[in-house]
């Protein structure tokens, strides 16, 4: 996390203004492939009764939303794209709560899911975000827009590989437990993803030292 605690430049400069037409194009990739993969997951995860891919589900689509917000406001001032960034760690943070609570409702009522439905797009989706992720990993540094890109990516590949892990533990134990524990994995990672966007969103908003806010 070392790379988050970085001190802005003290002009809050803003040197990424030139590289608006190498995000576009990124950002128009990463977005086809979350829409995509939404699809098909919501459909696989609603089928097999599986907490942890309704959740992955769910993250592609709130991706697939946050690559739009990115791509809207990519080559605007720093303030907006800054402002789009801390929109976006909101609804990570939402993300996250709302799988808590599907979580708690499996653990509840005990489902039990297909764990070979949940091996098989579990596997797909990562192959889907490990490409997202090359894609985005030389902007990993960039403003806080992009850097929420990777964020988001990053957390969808540990996610996706717990998923897999899920399905091996489902089909190990013929319980539904690793699922709901996998899922809520995932919520840690949406709610620590949403606390590391929206700190670096803050810094680039909060105005330089001695001068006023706009």
């Amino acid at each position: 996390m070392a790379d988050c605690c970085c001190t802005p430049p003290p002009l809050r400069l803003d040197t990424h203004k030139g590289n608006a037409a190498k995000y576009r194009r990124v950002l128009w990739a990463v977005l086809a492939i979350n829409a995509v993969m939404f699809v098909i997951e919501v459909g696989a995860g609603l089928a097999a009764g599986s907490a942890s891919l309704q959740a992955d589900a769910l993250d592609f689509l709130g991706d697939a939303i946050n690559y739009g917000i990115s791509l809207f406001v990519v080559g605007m001032a720093l303030r907006y794209r800054a402002s789009a960034a801390l929109a976006k760690a909101a609804t990570m943070g939402i993300f996250g709560l709302w799988v808590v609570g599907t979580a708690v409702w499996h653990a509840v009522y005990g489902t039990l899911p297909s764990a070979f439905t949940m091996g098989a797009v579990g596997f797909v989706a990562l192959v889907a975000n490990a490409a997202s992720f090359g894609l985005l990993w030389v902007h990993r540094h960039g403003d806080a827009n992009m850097r929420s890109a990777w964020v988001c990516t990053r957390n969808d590949v540990l996610g996706n590989v717990a998923v897999l892990l899920a399905a091996f533990g489902v089909f190990g134990t013929g319980t539904g437990w690793p699922d709901v524990i996998v899922a809520a994995i995932m919520a840690t990672l949406a709610l620590q993803g949403a606390a590391t966007v929206a700190k670096q969103a803050l810094s680039e908003l909060r105005p330089p030292l001695g001068m006023p806010a706009e």
